[in-house]
């Protein structure tokens, strides 16, 4: 069975709503995340709809972790998988980011379209 980890609600930090902005906390939701690796290393901030983003029905960082929790894989995670929860985090950010031009893009092609 998949690792169950250890998540942390909270809000963000005034230095992290300063870099933020409220218009990218708008789209990224109010609340972020502390996820834990184990009890002394974790990622911190990761925002609330990065964090619940889904695919297929399942949280998509919260799925690749909980299957390559220690006990599951036998070993520790190397650094390139570490980095990769970064590298992950950040573009489902871009995606949300991104949601308003995508839907205007999506409703201006629909509107649009050619008939064959």
């Amino acid at each position: 069975m998949p690792g169950k980890g250890k998540a942390i609600q909270r809000p963000y930090t005034p230095t992290e709503r300063e870099i933020l902005g409220n218009d990218r906390i708008a789209r990224l939701g109010e609340h972020t995340y502390d996820i834990y690796l184990n009890d002394r290393a974790y990622w911190c901030n990761i925002p609330d709809r990065v964090w619940h983003y889904t695919l297929g029905g399942y949280q998509v960082i919260k799925k690749w972790l909980s299957y390559r929790a220690e006990k599951i894989i036998d070993r520790p995670l190397k650094q390139d998988e570490l980095i990769h929860v970064i590298e992950t985090a950040r573009r489902l950010a871009a995606i949300l980011l991104l949601e308003p031009d995508l839907d205007a893009n999506y409703h201006t092609i629909k509107t649009h379209r050619i008939e064959p």
